[in-house]
């Protein structure tokens, strides 16, 4: 390839930013630094002061943002902002491709996905799974489902913000995975400072208290991985051998621990929820079995 036939920064893709929270902004930025040129809309219009002075060019509407680009990514609060921001546009949206990586259910994925079909726009769900200081790195990852073609296409531009991870043509199976990470995330963080809050009350710091809890938390993937089988493929045969733990076991920790928080005077919502898993189990006629037993609980609880 000689000097004339190299791409140059300004052959690459426009693209299109609306949303400039914190994730926004980084987007934004990263996909500059890449040297694509970026069109940004925001409600408030002073979030854009900073990534225009880095070269972003700011839409005076939506429909404008829109036009400008034909990858339209929207990072927004939820999927009722998507049809808040873009209702008035929707002349603008044919032949476009919008990648929503904004938090809601996978239903309201699933109907999105119509609703953007319906003005002849191509849609992408995405989850990002990092926070916006770790945009474009290399420890950036972000889950897309929707139509491969739709994926293929913009693959190269969305590589930019980080690994993209595609999960199938079912448009909500990218928000259910976020979703799941999340409920992982949200549930170990509210066990976190419950311990915290425990510990705090017999004396000891959270400056003291959280390096030792930390510790624990982190053991919980070695746990895991315990054992010749990988335990994902146990639950899937529905395999629980109680050798290591059992229901009982466990269960018999979750009533200590509330009766410990009653008698802390602490919230019990937590460690009830966790309880009930366990004497559902053991109701049941499970109490032999291996803790992941909890699952059946879980996907169907009476």
């Amino acid at each position: 390839m000689n000097e004339q036939q190299k791409p140059t920064i300004s052959q690459k893709s426009p693209v299109t930013v609306i949303g400039l929270g914190p994730m926004g902004q980084a987007m934004t930025r990263t996909l500059l630094s890449a040297g694509h040129p970026v069109t940004v809309w925001n409600r408030t219009v002073g979030r854009a002061d900073g990534v225009v002075a880095d070269g972003a060019t700011h839409a005076a509407t939506p429909g404008d943002a829109v036009e400008a680009s034909p990858l339209v990514i929207l990072s927004l609060t939820d999927y009722q902002a998507m049809y808040d921001v873009l209702g008035g546009a929707t002349a603008s949206l044919a032949g476009r491709t919008l990648v929503n990586l904004s938090s809601d259910t996978p239903d309201r994925t699933r109907e999105a996905v119509a609703w953007a079909e319906g003005h002849r726009a191509d849609f992408l769900t995405g989850g990002a799974m990092v926070p916006a200081p770790m945009v474009g790195t290399e420890a950036a990852y972000v889950y897309y489902s929707g139509r491969h073609e739709v994926m293929e296409s913009h693959l190269a531009t969305l590589a930019r913000l980080g690994t993209p991870k595609y999960l199938g043509e079912d448009p909500g199976l990218a928000q259910m995975m976020y979703q799941a990470q999340l409920a992982l995330f949200l549930t170990t963080l509210s066990g976190l400072m419950h311990a915290t809050a425990m510990l705090g009350a017999a004396g000891i710091p959270a400056r003291e208290a959280l390096p030792e809890l930390l510790s624990a938390a982190d053991s919980i993937g070695d746990i895991m991985r315990v054992g010749e089988k990988h335990p994902g493929a146990a639950l899937d045969a529905g395999e629980h051998p109680g050798d290591l733990s059992t229901v009982t076991m466990m269960g018999a920790t979750s009533d200590h621990i509330v009766d410990t928080s009653t008698s802390l005077d602490l919230d019990l919502a937590l460690p009830l929820a966790v309880q009930a898993h366990y004497r559902r189990a053991i109701k049941d006629g499970h109490g032999g079995d291996n803790w992941t037993r909890i699952i059946d609980s879980i996907r169907g609880p009476r």
